[in-house]
């Protein structure tokens, strides 16, 4: 599914987040608080556009890795990274295939880990994390930027009336099962104190989270304890 909609991916993000995505994504970097010539780790990269963010904040000497189980979306992932390179001050940049789940680096080989509008996907998410926890050395972060279901009105029925109708609709024109999934996905999700619950039970300590546009997104950030 997500090989089939990878030419239009980013596309159809800019449209459903009216562009905003990438300054959740500049956000969701900020939490990670890396350091110049750090290591990072991109989960369920995507096209690549959070690697992208990180790669930019550690510069010359840095190194971050972007993984997912699309090889669609990696190639056009390793296109944006070329096009960029000028402005990725002097990071190395590597995307490959991966299983989120059972992530392929010794425990501790990332100062942080993250995960942009990916860790609904994880078909177990305790797993996930504790992955990302594992490899992430000890006083380092992870970071999960994801998109849940805000609470109260007027809100809550904006919310119900995008995902329910007017996604699935846009969806139609690219992929009618994947941009139906999408609402289904969202709505399974654990809300942003049940999320910072699993993270706590995957190992990381210090968890905060923020709400933003309005309660659509939420951004959440755990250390790896010392």
């Amino acid at each position: 599914m997500f090989d089939r909609i990878a030419g239009l991916y980013d596309r159809m993000n800019t449209v459903m987040t009216a562009g905003l995505h990438h300054e959740w994504r500049r956000r969701a970097t900020d939490l990670a608080e890396l350091s110049a010539s750090g290591r990072a780790l991109d989960v369920a990269t995507g096209t690549g556009d959070l690697a992208l963010e990180l790669a930019a904040r550690v510069g010359a000497g840095g190194e971050v890795v972007g993984v997912d189980f699309s090889e669609r979306m990696l190639e056009l992932a390793r296109a944006k990274a070329a096009s960029r390179a000028a402005n990725l001050s002097g990071a190395t940049v590597r995307f490959e295939t991966g299983n989120a789940l059972a992530l392929a680096y010794p425990d501790g080989a990332f100062d942080a880990a993250t995960v942009g509008f990916g860790a609904r996907n994880f078909s177990d998410l305790g797993q996930g994390l504790s992955e990302m926890a594992r490899v992430v050395r000890p006083g380092g972060r992870v970071v999960v930027l994801e998109i849940t279901t805000p609470r109260r009105p007027p809100l809550s029925t904006f919310f119900d009336v995008w995902f329910d109708r007017v996604v699935p609709v846009c969806g139609r024109l690219v992929d009618s099962q994947a941009y139906s999934y999408l609402p289904s996905s969202v709505k399974r999700f654990p809300g942003p104190e049940e999320l910072a619950t699993v993270m706590w039970r995957s190992g990381l300590r210090e968890i905060r989270y923020v709400l933003t546009a309005g309660g659509i997104i939420a951004l959440h950030v755990g250390m790896v304890p010392t």
